[in-house]
């Protein structure tokens, strides 16, 4: 079979209109002689909506309740999906997450994807019916129903595209494509026509909303072939695969930038080899995502210790530091909010010297001040004060090169 997985966000099913739209697409792909399973969003701003609901009842809704009520927005969706295609004279069923085999782990809200049970979708598949999958929702081992966290519709669509061995992926979204950074405040960003698994992996990680990033981690690992494009406009997308000439990609390939970071610095904790290893513990066993971390030596016997999270998990990571202040031993805690991060990612740093200096020299010259850095191979990361995060980006953008003028396709 010829299986193709179509994943539509909630934008694109946001309307009535909209969904005969998408079932319109399904139809074209049907008639070229695809299988399809089309995984969606719920509808427009539904997620958000149920969630003022839920916490308009309680300000701290459970977990697991917050799952439940949020599992239904796709439903809705799936259903009147299937609806409209039914009215094309097509066949059509729709799916659950746990109906489509989609078993995940018991973090509510954050569920990671263990397992995908496909002989369901398979069987429908083979029918001749087009499944219509659920994004963002899986089920436990225990039946307990679970949601995969804000864009988990995307890691819902490449998941099943590996394990049906789909031909691709097609992410439809509300723009053409991935871009050299964010369209919407950097004026002159250009569309790539196709980029590394790495190059994605590291932009969806450092702001670049277009994927989930656990979306491409697991394209990536299982060489699922992705493509972005619009929902609305006809045009070619961007690919995101493996790419066999790297030595030929721009040094810097895209600028990202993430609007909700905190620093929290610690002051005095106590200097013994087992601290790092107390302190990030206690913070992953709370589901906190750790970025930059920075470690000072400013006494034999103590050290600093700095680290970047999301702005909106820092009463969390408080509340569970000032648990564990007695055990951890440190003598103060500084927090710090209003703060963003802005990135250069490219495969062409492994080879080409001076990207750091060429960013930093750019961002001096605008008197934007650095807070904290972070490197890997392909990226370079700088948090900075948030409101000078959008200027940065732009001259960012223009420093390396990444306009109308630039070569952004492999």
């Amino acid at each position: 079979m010829k299986i193709i997985v179509m994943k539509f966000g909630g934008t694109s099913v946001g309307s009535t209109e909209r969904i005969r739209e998408v079932a319109k697409r399904v139809e074209e792909k049907v008639q070229a002689g695809y299988k399809c399973v089309v995984v969606l969003s719920a509808m427009g701003k539904t997620t958000d909506t149920l969630i003022d609901m839920a916490k308009e009842l309680n300000p701290h809704p459970s977990p697991r309740e917050l799952d439940m009520l949020l599992a239904t927005g796709e439903q809705i969706s799936i259903s009147l999906l299937s609806v409209a295609l039914h009215q094309l004279n097509l066949e059509a069923r729709s799916f659950t997450g746990w109906q489509a085999g989609i078993v995940t782990d018991a973090v509510h809200g954050k569920a990671i994807v263990s397992q995908v049970k496909s002989e369901k979708l398979l069987s429908s598949l083979k029918r001749g019916e087009i499944a219509v999958v659920a994004g963002f929702q899986g089920v436990t081992d225990q039946g307990e129903i679970t949601t995969l966290g804000r864009g988990g519709s995307d890691t819902t669509a490449v998941t099943l595209a590996a394990a049906l061995s789909a031909e691709y992926c097609e992410i439809y979204t509300d723009v053409t494509g991935v871009y050299t950074a964010d369209p919407r405040v950097v004026g002159q960003a250009q569309k790539i026509d196709e980029i590394s698994y790495e190059e994605m992996l590291e932009l969806a990680r450092l702001g670049a909303g277009v994927l989930h990033p656990r979306s491409v981690e697991c394209a990536l690992t299982h060489k699922v072939n992705l493509v972005v494009r619009s929902s609305f406009e006809k045009v070619p997308g961007t690919w995101i695969k493996e790419q066999d000439q790297m030595e030929e990609s721009l040094q810097v390939r895209g600028i990202a930038h993430d609007l909700d970071v905190a620093r929290i610095k610690l002051l005095g904790l106590p200097n013994k080899p087992d601290i790092l290893a107390q302190l990030f513990t206690a913070l992953a066993d709370a589901h906190i995502n750790v970025d930059i971390i920075v470690q000072s030596e400013h006494q034999t016997d103590q050290i600093d210790v700095a680290f970047s999270i999301s702005e909106d998990e820092g009463e969390a990571a408080k509340k569970v530091l000032r648990e564990k202040q007695n055990i951890l031993g440190f003598q103060d805690m500084l927090f710090e909010g209003g703060l963003a991060k802005v990135s250069a990612v490219g495969v062409g740093m492994m080879t080409r010297p001076g990207v750091a200096a060429n960013m930093f020299a750019c961002l001096s010259e605008a008197n934007i001040a650095v807070k904290m850095v972070s490197t890997s191979e392909i990226k370079l990361s700088c948090v900075i004060d948030r409101d000078r995060a959008i200027e940065a980006a732009n001259r960012l953008h223009d420093y390396f090169g990444l306009g109308a003028d630039a070569k952004v396709s492999v």
